[in-house]
């Protein structure tokens, strides 16, 4: 009786190792969200912007972004999308009919991408805050 003992600690270990894998990859996103919540409150309060993401496409981009100003991306499509800066600053992944926060942290001009999707692409042009 004590050989399903043998086997049930191995795959409590296993689950065990799964969870904490599953945690080490959802921290960095947590992370990103809240420094740039946190970074928000320090400053002036920025402009908010919505940019829709449907027919795999990202959309109309805000003209006008400054520092500080918080762009939230929302995912209309049936399929995983990304916001990928080229430059590696962020990397955001959004599921089908989910959304996400991004404040712009730095000035200049941003190349995005879609990583799953490599014709959605453009341009976030940001200026420094006044």
């Amino acid at each position: 009786m004590t050989f399903p003992t043998r086997i049930a600690a191995p795959r409590r270990v296993l689950l065990g190792a799964a969870l904490v894998a599953a945690a080490l990859i959802a921290a960095p996103a947590a992370f990103a969200q809240s420094k740039g919540a946190e970074a928000k409150g320090a400053e002036a309060a920025g402009k908010e912007y919505t940019v829709n993401m449907s027919n795999m496409d990202f959309g109309a981009i805000p003209s006008g972004l400054k520092v500080g100003d918080t762009i939230t991306w929302v995912n209309h499509d049936t399929v995983l999308h990304s916001v990928t800066a080229r430059d590696r600053s962020f990397d955001l992944r959004l599921n089908p009919g989910q959304s996400v926060k991004l404040t712009l942290m730095t000035a200049g001009k941003i190349p995005i991408y879609c990583l799953f999707h490599p014709n959605m692409r453009g341009t976030l042009t940001v200026a420094a805050a006044k």
